[in-house]
C-alpha cells in the first residue's frame, strides 16, 4: 500500500491535535473532494468523527487497540502511517526540528515526499542497464 501526502500542516507543540485536525480535514476536503474515508488513530474518533461526518461528509474510521491487550500490539492500517512517517523523517533535515518557522518545516517535509515519490516513479529508469545481462569474459576479450 502506497501513501501519498495530500496536505502538510505543522503546528506548535502546545496546540492540541484535535484542534488542528479540524483544519486539516477541512483543507483536505476542499482540495480533494473525492476523499470519503479517513483512517485515523482512536484518539480522533468521537466528537471529531461526528463533526467531520456532519460538516464535511467525511467518514473517520478509527483503529483502536483490542480490549485487554497490553504491550506492543500490531494494529491494522497503523503500520502504513508509521512506515510513511519513518520514510519522510529519513531525510536528515527532517530528523530534527532545525527549522525556526512552521512554513519552513512544511516545505522540508514536502520536499522529502517529492524526492521519495520521484524515486518511486523513476525506480525502473534509474538503472536501465541493471537488468541487461553482462558480457562474459570471452566476449570482452574479442
Amino acid at each position: 500500500m502506497k501513501v501519498l501526502l495530500l496536505f502538510v500542516m505543522v503546528t506548535p507543540a502546545d496546540n492540541h491535535d484535535a484542534v488542528a485536525a479540524k483544519e486539516v480535514f477541512l483543507r483536505v476536503r476542499l482540495m480533494h473532494p473525492q476523499i470519503a474515508v479517513v483512517w485515523a488513530d482512536s484518539f480522533y474518533g468521537g466528537t471529531l468523527a461526528d463533526w467531520a461526518k456532519s460538516f464535511l461528509n467525511l467518514t473517520i474510521k478509527t483503529v483502536s487497540r483490542p480490549e485487554g491487550e497490553k504491550g506492543c500490539v500490531l494494529l491494522p492500517r497503523r503500520w502504513v502511517v508509521e512506515r510513511s512517517l519513518a520514510w519522510w523523517l529519513h531525510a536528515r533535515r527532517n530528523a530534527r526540528d532545525y527549522e525556526t518557522r512552521p512554513e519552513h518545516s512544511e516545505a522540508m517535509l514536502t520536499l522529502a515526499v517529492i524526492t521519495l515519490m520521484t524515486r518511486r516513479l523513476t525506480r525502473q529508469l534509474i538503472h536501465p542497464t541493471a537488468a541487461a545481462p553482462r558480457p562474459t569474459a570471452a566476449v570482452r576479450a574479442a
